[in-house]
């Protein structure tokens, strides 16, 4: 995480840190208005799984290299209500400005975690792997998808380069299933699966027929998804998706498809409750 953080997100940090200072934390310069250093808990205040800390640590580290952090726990671990995750040190005037900024990325990412994490156990023992999707927050997807993958999921597509996925506009722009299939294939490398989104049983027939590597099952009734996933007979990789939830996830286990999707994971996961407390100069 650090290293692609370094070369992929510092500038996404800054942009938030950028946000909410915009010319001077007016607040801090009143009270400290001078370098004191200090110490600060990061405490958390809801059981779940965490998220995030490298990105938690940069926001301080951008505002002073110095800030220095003693930390007891790690991303992927179950943590506690109560439990103190670390300390962080350095100039009272950075832990103040850089707390909210810092918290709102590791309260977001350890929330997706949690919730991933809660739906992924359902999942155990089974063939079928859950992916999340791009239903991302704008400008937060890179740390977004990684806290899914702490929390036990797997990536989809990282964004409209990564992957061809013909959904029903593009079919539609296209004319048909084997034309937009036919299509994909004549532009794209042959490196490059192309998986199509399929409604009914005739689509998933054409979608065969067309030669798709990966077909979608999207808002079938769960018969209709096993009579498909029957109609595949492993010709190519299933995935279902539409609104899949912690709620209704374990009813869709025994359908045997390869991947299910949930934008769930993203859109709607709660954040997580954690919160620096105890700031006090260290002497």
């Amino acid at each position: 995480m650090r290293e692609l953080m370094n070369l992929n997100v510092d500038h996404l940090i800054l942009q938030a840190l950028r946000e909410d200072i915009t010319s001077e934390d007016i607040t801090t310069n009143s009270v400290m208005r001078e370098y004191r250093l200090g110490e600060v808990d990061l405490i958390c205040k809801q059981d779940g799984v965490l998220a995030g800390l490298d990105v938690f640590k940069r926001v301080f580290e951008l505002l002073d290299e110095k800030t220095t952090f003693t930390m007891q726990a790690e991303d992927g671990n179950e943590i506690k209500n109560g439990q103190c995750l670390g300390k962080i040190t350095g100039d009272i005037r950075v832990l103040l400005e850089g707390e909210r900024t810092a918290l709102n990325y590791l309260q977001r990412m350890s929330g997706i975690a949690t919730y991933t994490r809660s739906i992924a156990v359902l999942l155990e023992g089974s063939r079928t792997k859950l992916l999340d999707t791009r239903k991302t927050t704008p400008n937060m997807r890179v740390f977004e998808k990684y806290a899914v993958k702490v929390g036990g999921g797997y990536n989809h597509r990282f964004n409209l380069s990564d992957g061809i996925l013909l959904k029903d506009n593009h079919i539609g722009a296209a004319g048909s299933v084997e034309e937009a299939v036919k299509m994909a294939k004549e532009y794209a490398p042959f490196v490059r699966k192309i998986e199509v989104e399929v409604e009914n049983l005739d689509m998933v027939r054409e979608a065969l027929e067309a030669g798709a590597d990966i077909i979608m099952l999207d808002n079938m009734d769960k018969e209709m998804m096993k009579e498909a996933v029957a109609l595949i007979d492993g010709r190519a990789q299933t995935e279902c998706s539409g609104n899949v939830t912690k709620e209704n996830v374990a009813n869709l286990i025994d359908i045997g498809v390869d991947y299910i999707s949930s934008g769930a994971l993203t859109h709607s996961a709660p954040i997580l409750d954690l919160s620096l407390k105890n700031l006090h100069a260290v002497l």
